[in-house]
């Protein structure tokens, strides 16, 4: 699993002039999810989103989690971080999940990100097109990829 963690002061997601969630201060997540990704990286993807020492403590020292600020997450689906561009101007998409895999992968990171936070967490629609805003905080912005773990 890959995702994309951006620390906002606001962010939400819309479908056709629906707002499905959003959230005041704390975490967008983008998330793209590959065949070969399992509950174990499910697992580890969620404590190290909820854990991360990314918000300002008192002197400005980033050393808070999102847990310790009582932030929000948003998550949203997004299998075009599986993108391959090797090969031309065209992306390829062949490594990304397919939805029989994926939508489970992505209800159990949001539902143990939840139990982790210990509060819901606001998503967007698996598969839809969405518009998703946000006003990055900092900018803070950091890639995780469940492969790496770095």
């Amino acid at each position: 699993m890959r995702a994309v963690l951006q620390r906002v002061s606001s962010a939400s997601v819309t479908v056709t002039d629906e707002t499905l969630g959003q959230i005041g201060g704390g975490l967008l997540v983008l998330v793209g999810k590959e065949q070969a990704d399992t509950a174990d990286d499910v697992e580890w993807l969620a404590a190290k989103i909820v854990n991360l020492r990314i918000f300002a403590d008192e002197t400005g020292t980033m050393s808070r989690s999102v847990r310790d600020v009582e932030g929000g997450i948003l998550v949203v689906s997004q299998f075009t971080l599986f993108a391959s561009t090797r090969k031309g101007p065209r992306p390829s998409w062949h490594r990304a999940a397919r939805p029989d895999h994926a939508i489970p992968l992505y209800e159990m990171l949001v539902q143990r990100l939840g139990e982790l936070l210990g509060r819901p967490i606001a998503t967007g629609r698996f598969g839809a097109k969405m518009e998703v805003s946000l006003v990055n905080d900092g900018p803070v912005t950091l890639l995780l990829d469940t492969k790496t773990r770095e």
